[in-house]
C-alpha cells in the first residue's frame, strides 16, 4: 500500500489512530513482559543461591528454647 505523504501514512485512510494505538499498547505490553521475566529470573536465581549456600555447622546453629505454657482452660 502506498502514500502519498507521511502524514497519510500516519491517518491511515482514517484507521490511524486504532493502527498505532495497537502498536503503542503491544509495545508497552512485550515491555512489561520482558520486564516482568527479568524480575522473576532475578528473583529465582537469588532462591537458588540461599538455598544452595552451605549450612552451618551444628556449633554455629542457633538453637531453640522452649518454654511450657500453662493452659487455662477448665
Amino acid at each position: 500500500m502506498a502514500f502519498d505523504s507521511f502524514s497519510a501514512f500516519l491517518a491511515m485512510g482514517g484507521h490511524g489512530p486504532y493502527v498505532w494505538a495497537c502498536y503503542a499498547m503491544f509495545f508497552l505490553l512485550m515491555g512489561v513482559v520482558i520486564w516482568w521475566s527479568l524480575r522473576q529470573r532475578r528473583v529465582v536465581i537469588a532462591q537458588q543461591q540461599r538455598r544452595a549456600a552451605p549450612m552451618p555447622s551444628a556449633d554455629e546453629r542457633p538453637t531453640a528454647s522452649f518454654t511450657r505454657i500453662e493452659s487455662s482452660q477448665d
